[in-house]
């Protein structure tokens, strides 16, 4: 289960984070998991709530924004989210498509209290 090591990494953003604002506890972490990131949702939940025990996080409530895949076409220049698995350009159809979202986990807010 790579999610443990995701969550893993991430723990250590957040001890360093809680460190340099000298907060007691982490409440809060809210990350952007994109859809095609190849994380599980409630596997990274799982992991989370098994990794946090002990730590400065252990009280912290962990939020999943999903991302969705966004495509941008070179073609034309257009922009669609796609849903489906037909990354082709919904302006033009062409099939060059280039994936500017929707892959990545990035922590987007760590609510600390002092």
């Amino acid at each position: 289960m790579h999610e443990l090591s995701l969550v893993a990494s991430a723990f250590e953003v957040l001890e360093e984070k809680a460190r340099e604002h000298g907060a007691r506890r982490v409440t809060r972490v809210v990350l952007s998991v994109g859809v095609m990131s190849g994380v599980v949702p409630d596997l990274l939940v799982s992991a989370f709530d098994s990794y946090k025990k002990g730590t400065i996080a252990e009280e912290a409530r962990l939020e999943i924004a999903a991302v969705p895949v966004k495509v941008r076409c070179p073609d034309c220049g257009g922009g669609a989210v796609r849903e489906e698995a037909d990354f082709s350009c919904a302006a033009c159809g062409s099939r060059r498509v280039e994936i500017v979202a929707g892959r990545e986990l990035v922590i987007e807010k760590i609510d600390l209290e002092a």
